[in-house]
């Protein structure tokens, strides 16, 4: 009776918790950690009672001979496939596990890949020697997959009694248990923001289970490796310290690589608040540093022991150090990692030569082609890192740094319009010894504030939306054929936001993101690396298109930045001391939505007509104070139970203390 009870309480408990987290219908990631099979997607042979492995524990289904059976869990899911076997005909029969992101890679052969070639191995089980369960080494841990096919491939009789899968990722998770949410009227743009945080969710790993890269150096995208021959994997690296670390992708690569978090780490931020997967990624990248000259690594361990230099990646760890202190407001750890900070900085200062720009001298990026000399993207990435720290010198009052600091971002803003400026294209070049345009240069041109005017910043963002096709913002620099990447992608989309160009960047959203949520190839649930821009899933800079990951952090942004532009919920120094609440709902007309920092919640409720606000009640912390932004709204603000009133001028409300508000229209 007292367990009965006990259990009951706890129910209660759990049940009362959920119910807290606001619109927790569209959280992604399951209720319990041990998934059961929910979907066939395919049977193979002969096998007898099949549906009876849906839904639980406790079935009995025969595999008579050569047989397969494919379950659909209709979403990405990751983690420890265990199989539950009664008797079989043979002491030598095996059940073998295959894995796939993809419908399209659906093999009994082999799983979708990792490697540059081939397919990856079939797991087997040797279930003849006796009824019991059976569970992949941990070294298996399947990081992404929404279909799992259970093989027989002998003659013997096998009796299966239950399929599962401990569900691994977020291991420091409550994985339901959102700090954020958002909601409008438009169902495709809820389903695109909670996706993006269940992509960073199934990408935060236990850090003792990254990928061991086995085959780095010896497998190459040239090399044709075809079935029955497959590839080796295993997931058993220590690439941080601690529980939890956010890495690039679920699949593939599940290590920690610094560009994927300048995209993942506002998103994660706004959802679930994971600070401490992204404080071990951090640190993991941090410690590699080289102590002689301040380079950071290009990615996390065991990748860095390749020793590749980026340029861009290098400065994206200094963004990542600059975006944590802004979320956690934590000065004690941006103080143990300044000197990091600066001597990195210092490695990037250091290529600028006589025309005031950053000279490249190594291609690695995130796989584009081209990148070298004074490149857009890379000054324009180290323009926004200076500005960066310059902030954070100011908060830690290092005078120094800032005098040394300011002129050579004044330097870079002259020089990149002066030599890479293209009036005729309205677009910077990619450097002078070329005629591309890239996405990726330009989208950061306008979010690091390099161009010289709101004319210049929308001239670009007009230009990028001309080359939109029926999937999305294409990437030219990223190769042959046209591709698509929900990386650069993301900084476009942030472009847009910033040029006030709401319904723009709503029309992307619905584009590409929508497109990547809602096609049946792909695993309407989590946001792939990237694809090609007529559509098909073949990513230029791989030949082997299994290996492409469909939950890549890097492809999360429309997440974080329709929280801060739609929402309106703008943090304008760390953890939201202050503030901006200047909603932007373009097409929409209702929009719910709110996220924690360590001061407390901002939280804001918008209704609009023809973008023009028309209700409006918001939250911030007390002790703390902003602005609000209100455009064509007339009207006062009501603060509190006391019924204070602050009246907008020209839409604008500024020194406003922190606590409820709403707006009375007149």
């Amino acid at each position: 009776m007292n367990l009965i009870l006990t259990l009951t309480v706890v129910a209660s408990v759990a049940q009362k918790s959920l119910a807290t987290v606001p619109y927790s219908n569209y959280i992604l990631a399951p209720e319990s950690r041990t998934i059961y099979p929910p979907r066939i997607h395919q049977v193979n042979g002969t096998l007898t009672n099949s549906k009876s492995l849906i839904g639980g524990p406790n079935g009995t289904a025969t595999f008579n001979g050569v047989s397969s059976i494919t379950f659909d869990y209709t979403k990405n899911i990751g983690g420890v496939v265990s199989v539950k076997v009664g008797k079989s005909s043979s002491p030598d029969a095996f059940v073998g596990l295959t894995y796939t992101e993809s419908s399209l890679w659906i093999n009994g052969q082999g799983s979708d890949a990792t490697a540059d070639a081939g397919l990856d191995e079939v797991i087997w089980l040797p279930v003849g020697e006796g009824p019991g369960t059976y569970t992949v080494e941990r070294k298996y841990d399947r990081g992404a997959f929404r279909y799992l096919s259970v093989v027989s491939n002998s003659s013997a009789t096998i009796d299966v009694q239950g399929v599962s899968v401990y569900y691994t990722a977020a291991p420091a998770q409550d994985l339901r248990g959102y700090s954020g949410y958002f909601h409008s009227n438009d169902e495709l743009l809820n389903r695109v923001w909670y996706a993006g945080a269940y992509t960073n969710q199934i990408c935060a790993i236990d850090p003792k289970w990254g990928n061991a890269l086995v085959h780095l150096g010896t497998i190459t995208k040239d090399q044709n490796i075809s079935l029955p021959e497959t590839v080796t994997w295993y997931n058993n690296a220590t690439i941080t310290e601690g529980r939890s670390a956010m890495t690039d992708g679920a699949k593939r690569d599940r290590e920690v690589w610094p560009g994927d978090m300048s995209v993942a780490l506002p998103s994660v931020f706004v959802s679930t608040n994971d600070l401490e997967s992204v404080r071990n990624a951090l640190n993991s990248l941090v410690s590699l540093q080289n102590a002689t000259t301040g380079l950071m690594p290009y990615a996390g361990f065991p990748f860095s022991d390749l020793g590749i230099v980026s340029f861009t990646y290098h400065l994206y760890t200094l963004i990542g150090i600059s975006y944590y202190h802004q979320y956690s407001g934590n000065v004690t750890y941006l103080r143990s990692h300044w000197d990091n900070f600066k001597r990195g900085l210092a490695w990037s200062l250091s290529y600028i030569d006589e025309t005031g720009l950053m000279n490249v001298t190594s291609s690695a990026d995130w796989l584009r082609v081209g990148m070298g000399g004074h490149n857009i993207e890379a000054n324009a990435i180290l323009y926004y890192t200076i500005n960066q720290g310059l902030n954070l010198a100011s908060i830690l009052n290092d005078s120094a740094s800032v005098a040394d600091w300011a002129p050579k971002a004044d330097a870079i803003k002259v020089a990149a319009n002066k030599l890479l400026w293209n009036p005729a294209t309205s677009l910077f070049l990619d450097n002078e010894t070329t005629t591309l345009s890239p996405q990726d240069g330009n989208a950061w041109a306008v979010k690091a504030n390099l161009t010289l005017s709101t004319a210049q910043s929308s001239a670009i963002t007009n230009a990028l939306k001309s080359r939109w096709g029926t999937y999305g913002a294409p990437s030219p620099e990223a190769g042959v054929p046209l591709t698509i990447s929900p990386f650069i992608g993301s900084f476009e989309l942030e472009a847009h936001f910033i040029g006030q160009e709401t319904q723009d960047a709503l029309d992307l959203i619905r584009l590409q993101w929508g497109f990547m949520l809602n096609d049946p190839r792909m695993t309407n649930s989590t946001f792939m690396e990237g694809y090609s821009a007529d559509g098909s899933l073949h990513y230029a800079p791989y030949n082997n298109d299994p290996r492409v990951s469909h939950a890549h952090g890097w492809s999360t942004g429309p997440t974080s930045l329709m929280s801060f532009y739609i929402a309106g919920l703008h943090l304008t120094s760390s953890i939201g001391r202050t503030w901006k609440i200047s909603p932007a709902l373009g097409d929409l007309t209702d929009v719910d939505a709110g996220f924690e920092t360590p001061l407390g919640k901002f939280s804001s409720t918008v209704s609009a007509c023809n973008g023009t606000v028309k209700a409006l009640k918001f939250a911030t912390p007390k002790g703390t104070k902003g602005s609000v932004s209100l455009p064509g709204v007339k009207g006062e603000l009501i603060g509190g139970t006391r019924g204070v009133i602050v009246k907008l001028v020209n839409g604008e409300v500024n020194d406003l203390p922190g606590g409820e508000w709403r707006l009375r229209c007149s």
